[in-house]
């Protein structure tokens, strides 16, 4: 990614004490901006442990949805339920006609 481009013209050389000590802090402010982002990058633990966090609660969010879901429409679960006992019952079947 490439950085945008400072709208603000640096400070020329009739620009005063004020307007300097200005520049100078916005400078120090972007960078350390700039530091706190690659600090961020470089922490991998810190990402794994985020990325750990992120999935626990997507796979809970999901689980939550799932029995809402269920709870709202009894008869889904309760169609998955009979086609696996028939899928099962097939299969018992076909292997004692062996």
């Amino acid at each position: 990614m490439a950085a945008q481009p400072d709208p603000r013209p640096e400070p020329g050389p009739d620009a005063g004490i004020d307007e300097l000590q200005a520049d100078i802090e916005r400078t120090r402010a972007e960078l350390g901006e700039t530091v706190g982002a690659l600090s961020d990058k470089l922490d991998v633990k810190g990402r794994a442990q985020q990325k750990v966090a992120d999935t626990k609660q997507a796979v809970a969010q999901r689980s939550h949805d799932a029995i809402d879901t269920a709870k709202k429409k009894p008869a889904v679960p309760v169609g998955v339920l009979l086609a696996g006992a028939a899928t099962l019952g097939v299969l018992i079947w076909l292997r004692r006609r062996r």
